[in-house]
């Protein structure tokens, strides 16, 4: 017999900090909905105190979720802790999470609290969540830099006053392998009721070690990894959540645990997060990546072609590469593109949103011959942006030749009201951009514009990011189109008409206490 290893995807929590990255509240749900068919155990789906907008996100996921425990994160205070269980109400399954920083820089220099204030603080939260909930968790924030005498003595209280889950997380990536596995080994074996809860873990990738932490961790014990989605978060990002899984499941001769997830959901997911955050896979990228399971050498052609364990270690088919191609086509009609697009996990809230995707879905068909299950999901993504946008693309033009300065002529409609104007620039592109500021004088900065192909072949979609910052509110805007200006156009609108409705966001890690 082997134990489960139990998955909690926080995608929609600590992903969502990652800068730019804010998801709506139909966003979140589109993929918590992945999630669950995929497999994963619990969700973390928010901060509900953070915003009345996190507070509708949690709510709208656990209203919906049905397989898959819906958790919301809570600082050990009790309107936070309230705010989570009024959210978490219409869940199935429910899980309350709450933390407090353990560290001496947190308690000093951040909480500005005695160590046995925070101990009374943790179990004081721990006991209100209880309260409506028998599924709560306790997390020690900055445990990998916390005094091992005193994660002992707040853990043993926390499992004492209710806590079943006890999270460890490694919150600045400041462990080493060997250290954090053994930070987990010790303390289970040194918290007298250490039996009473199952241990979790949490790395953060500020030295590329989290996901090695976390097997570390799970080596020695720990029964929970706490991960995102392509690695998705703060900074360097979290363990991703497709490594964790497969490094367990291919390795079963280290790991004497595994997990239930199906697999095949695994490159689905991940596309749709990437699509939707505007947080592109680098090709190498393990697991996910597009070079992942490709093959350049001819020697390691040839051992693949003659035995496909020579150079494979697991099979592409089983995390979801080998069977993106849709069999619709131009002529396909729309009863056989809404069950397509259920079967990817896309369920659309109305016939009138069905008919906006449908129609776009005709047009890219027009213009390109092969569609696939990645045009779908960006296509979705595109009808489902623009439906409450207050700034929208009308018509565009632009002119670039050698020897003469590019232009655009760009039509929008801002708030109802058509407005047209030409501008120059270095490139179209540029152009397009100017031409646009002319019209809605946002004046934020460009971070970062990123263009990658959606599928392979010169017809393919141009998905391009754009990163924009408002006065240190920052936003990430995506565009596809088989126009790679035209994409460009709709990516900087995107990230705009986020500008114009923000989401402002209190963070969790550095909320003061």
């Amino acid at each position: 017999m082997t134990d489960k290893l139990i998955i909690f995807d926080t995608t929609l929590r600590d992903g969502e900090q990652s800068p730019g990255a804010s998801m709506t509240k139909d966003e979140k749900i589109r993929i918590a909905k992945a999630l669950e068919k995929l497999g994963v155990d619990v969700i973390e789906a928010g901060f509900p105190v953070a915003s009345q907008g996190d507070f509708e996100a949690v709510q709208a996921v656990a209203n919906t979720i049905k397989e898959s425990t819906v958790c919301g994160l809570a600082r050990a205070l009790d309107k936070d802790i309230d705010r989570a269980a009024e959210a978490l109400k219409g869940a199935n399954s429910s899980r309350i999470h709450t933390f407090i920083a353990t560290s001496a820089i947190h308690m000093e220099h951040k909480l500005r609290m005695s160590p046995q204030q925070v101990v009374e603080q943790a179990v004081k939260a721990v006991k209100r969540a209880r309260q409506y909930t028998d599924n709560v968790e306790f997390s020690a924030e900055d445990a990998g830099r916390s005094d091992i005498d005193f994660l002992c003595r707040i853990i043993e209280a926390a499992i004492d006053a209710g806590a079943n889950t006890i999270n460890i997380p490694d919150t600045v990536g400041y462990t080493l392998p060997n250290h954090f596995g053994q930070l987990i080994y010790k303390l289970r074996e040194r918290i007298p009721n250490s039996d009473k809860a199952i241990f979790s873990v949490h790395c953060h990738n500020d030295l590329g070690l989290a996901v090695a932490n976390s097997l570390s961790a799970v080596m020695n014990g720990a029964r929970q990894v706490e991960c995102t989605i392509n690695g998705l978060g703060e900074r360097a990002g979290n363990a991703a959540l497709e490594e964790i899984v497969m490094g367990v499941g291919t390795r079963k001769d280290a790991f004497d645990c595994e997990t239930d997830l199906n697999t095949t959901e695994i490159l689905n997911c991940s596309r749709l997060v990437s699509n939707i955050t505007g947080f592109p896979v680098q090709p190498n990228k393990a697991i996910v990546g597009a070079n992942a399971f490709a093959h350049e050498s001819g020697i390691h052609q040839d051992g693949v072609l003659k035995h496909r364990e020579t150079y494979e270690i697991m099979r592409a088919e089983d995390v979801g590469w080998g069977a993106n191609k849709m069999v619709l086509g131009k002529h396909s009609g729309r009863n056989a593109f809404r069950t397509h697009l259920e079967g990817l996990g896309i369920e659309l809230n109305s016939e009138e949103e069905l008919n906006r995707a449908f129609r776009r879905f005709k047009d890219l068909a027009d213009k390109k011959h092969e569609i696939y299950d990645e045009d779908l999901q960006a296509l979705v993504t595109d009808t489902l942006a623009t439906e409450s946008e207050q700034i929208k693309l009308v018509a565009l033009k632009v002119c670039s030749e050698i020897g003469e300065k590019p232009h655009a002529h760009i039509t929008l409609n801002v708030k109802g009201v058509e407005k047209t104007v030409a501008s120059e620039g270095s490139g179209p592109v540029d152009a397009t951009f100017k031409a646009i500021e002319t019209l809605v004088k946002s004046d934020c900065n460009l971070l970062l514009y990123s263009v990658n192909n959606i599928t392979d072949g010169s017809d393919a979609q141009g998905d391009v990011s754009v990163r924009l910052d408002q006065n240190g509110y920052v936003v990430n805007g995506q565009g596809a189109d088989t126009d790679i200006v035209i994409a460009s156009a709709k990516a900087y609108l995107n990230a705009l008409n986020k500008l114009l409705t923000p989401a402002l966001r209190k963070h969790p890690q550095t909320a003061a206490i």
